[in-house]
């Protein structure tokens, strides 16, 4: 940083005392100084560096989301990974028949989200022992109040995966492509996700059920706000 001086007079109710202060402007606040005073802006840049500003995430499990009236996926189930020894599961089990399967959940965005595009990660596992694909899909929707609930999701984005020939094993996707959700969103407003197992994607060559775990969605924040 740069180190400067200001010289400060000080009223001690006999005379005035004039003395120099050392000031550093250094946005990182890096010398950790106990006797230089921090300009504001390296106190502003500081600040900022540290605020809930740029991507973050929210975890959405299995078991907060419901299956679809028409086309649903199957109810959530128990999974157990392996006795005692490891975590039991509740998956959400998307089967690889002809018709997509579907399951939904809901978040209220923080009042910080920019009201952009999301991306998401999936997870997921298999009980076979294979190398097949499976393909999930994700839209959304937001609402704000007065919106009518019976309006469309935006366009899907689809991300793939595939088994790698252990059973029970965890698998976690790629980042996806973005998506842009419907319904012109703005912060603090509600927002449907739709997710499903798109089997109409070349990748998903899967027979057996792709049971989901688990959602992470990302989104940007551009500020600090009370949520």
């Amino acid at each position: 940083g740069t180190e400067t001086f200001i010289s400060v007079t000080y009223q001690d109710g006999t005379g005035d005392i004039d003395f120099v202060v050392p000031v550093n402007d250094e946005d990182d606040m890096s010398s950790d100084s106990a006797a230089h005073l921090a300009t504001q802006q390296s106190i502003k840049a500081y600040v900022d560096s540290k605020s809930p500003i740029g991507k973050q995430s929210i975890w959405v499990p299995a078991a907060a989301m419901i299956p679809t009236s028409t086309n649903g996926c199957a109810a959530i189930a128990s999974l157990d990974s392996g006795g005692n020894t490891g975590p039991d599961l509740f998956t959400l089990d998307f089967t690889g028949a002809a018709t997509n399967e579907h399951a939904q959940f809901s978040i209220a965005m923080p009042s910080y989200w920019n009201e952009g595009t999301v991306t998401f990660k999936v997870y997921w596992t298999s009980e076979a022992t294979d190398t097949d694909g499976c393909a999930w899909g994700l839209s959304a929707v937001a609402l704000a109040d007065s919106d009518s609930l019976n309006t469309a999701f935006g366009t899907a984005v689809v991300v793939t995966d595939d088994a790698i020939s252990a059973a029970k094993d965890l698998y976690i996707t790629a980042e996806s492509g973005a998506v842009t959700v419907a319904g012109s969103p703005a912060a603090g407003e509600l927002c449907y996700f739709n997710i499903f197992r798109d089997v109409s994607d070349g990748n998903d060559d899967m027979a057996e059920d792709a049971k989901l775990i688990g959602v992470k969605v990302f989104y940007t924040a551009d500020d600090v706000h009370e949520a």
